[in-house]
C-alpha cells in the first residue's frame, strides 16, 4: 500500500498538478490538506475522472482536507469531537484493514496568541482521540500537515527560527506527546539525514532552489504498520512545476500483502 500526504494550499489551483501526479505515481491513498474550498464547490468531478473514490470536508477560503482512495473508504469521521470550532482540519477514514487520520493542524500565529493555544490544545484533543476510539496495536496512520518541524534537522536554520510557532518547545513537545501513544515517525527511519524539506515559503527569493525550507508534513504509523514500511519519501519535483504548492509530497510504502 502506497500512502502519500500532500498540503495543496487551495485545490482548485492546483488541480493539474494532483490529476498528474495520480498518473504518475498511483498512490492507494493520498492525504491532501488546505483544500480552501467548501463542499458545495468541492472539484468532485475533475478527480473523480481519476478513477479515485473521494471524501472530504472544507469550508471557504481556509483550512479543508480530502482523502483520495482506490478503494472505498468506511467508518467515516469528519470532526474531531473536542474541538468546539467549526473548522474543517481533521478527516478520519478506514480504507481496506488501515485506519487513516489525515489532519491539518493550526499554524499559530504567533506564541503569545489564542491561536497559538488553540494549536497545543488541538495535539490534546488528537491524543485524547487517539486514546478512546483506537489502540497503538491497531494498523493506523496519521499523517498530514502538522505545523510543526520536531528536531533542528527539520528547519534550514534552527539558531534563526527557534521560538517560530512551528519550531518551539511547546509545539514539539505537543507533538512528541501524541507520538508517545505509540506511533513512528516512518521518513525519519529511512532517511535520519538533514536538509530533507516538505516546505519552502514562497517569501523567500529562490527559497526551493537553496533548499531552505522546513519539514512539516509527516506520515505516522503504529508498529505494525511501521514495522512494514519499506519506505518513505519526500518527492520535491512538483514544487518545481508551474504554480506550484509551497508543500510538496510526502510518500510511504507499506508490504501489507
Amino acid at each position: 500500500m502506497k500512502i502519500a500526504t500532500f498540503n495543496v494550499n487551495s485545490l482548485r489551483s492546483r488541480l493539474d498538478i494532483i490529476r498528474t501526479w495520480l498518473k504518475t505515481h498511483q498512490p492507494d491513498i493520498l492525504a491532501i490538506q488546505e483544500t480552501k474550498v467548501q463542499d458545495a464547490d468541492f472539484p468532485i468531478d475533475a478527480l473523480e475522472e481519476t478513477g479515485y473514490h473521494i471524501i472530504y470536508r472544507g469550508q471557504k477560503k481556509y483550512n479543508g482536507v480530502a482523502i483520495l482512495s482506490k478503494k472505498m473508504p468506511v467508518e467515516i469521521v469528519s470532526h474531531l469531537p473536542q474541538d468546539p470550532t467549526d473548522q474543517a482540519r481533521f478527516l478520519k477514514a478506514k480504507i481496506g484493514e488501515v485506519t487513516i487520520l489525515n489532519t491539518y493542524i493550526p499554524q499559530g500565529m504567533d506564541v503569545n496568541s489564542e491561536k497559538f493555544q488553540y494549536k497545543l490544545n488541538w495535539f490534546g484533543w488528537l491524543k485524547g482521540y487517539l486514546e478512546k476510539n483506537h489502540t497503538p496495536s491497531e494498523p493506523l496512520v496519521w499523517l498530514g500537515d502538522f505545523n510543526v518541524a520536531r528536531q533542528d534537522i527539520d528547519v534550514h536554520n534552527p539558531k534563526e527560527l527557534w521560538g517560530h510557532v512551528c519550531f518551539c518547545q511547546p509545539v514539539q513537545n505537543a507533538l512528541e506527546n501524541v507520538m508517545k501513544w505509540g506511533l513512528t515517525d516512518v521518513f525519519r527511519e529511512f532517511c535520519p539525514e538533514p536538509e530533507h524539506y516538505t516546505f519552502w515559503d514562497y517569501r523567500v527569493p529562490n527559497g526551493f532552489k537553496r533548499n531552505i525550507g522546513w519539514r512539516l508534513d509527516y506520515i505516522m504509523a503504529t508498529t505494525s504498520l511501521a514495522e512494514i514500511c519499506q519506505n518513505c519519501w519526500i518527492d520535491k519535483e512538483p514544487r518545481g512545476w508551474t504554480k506550484p504548492s509551497d508543500h510538496t509530497f510526502l510518500v510511504a510504502q507499506f508490504d501489507l500483502e
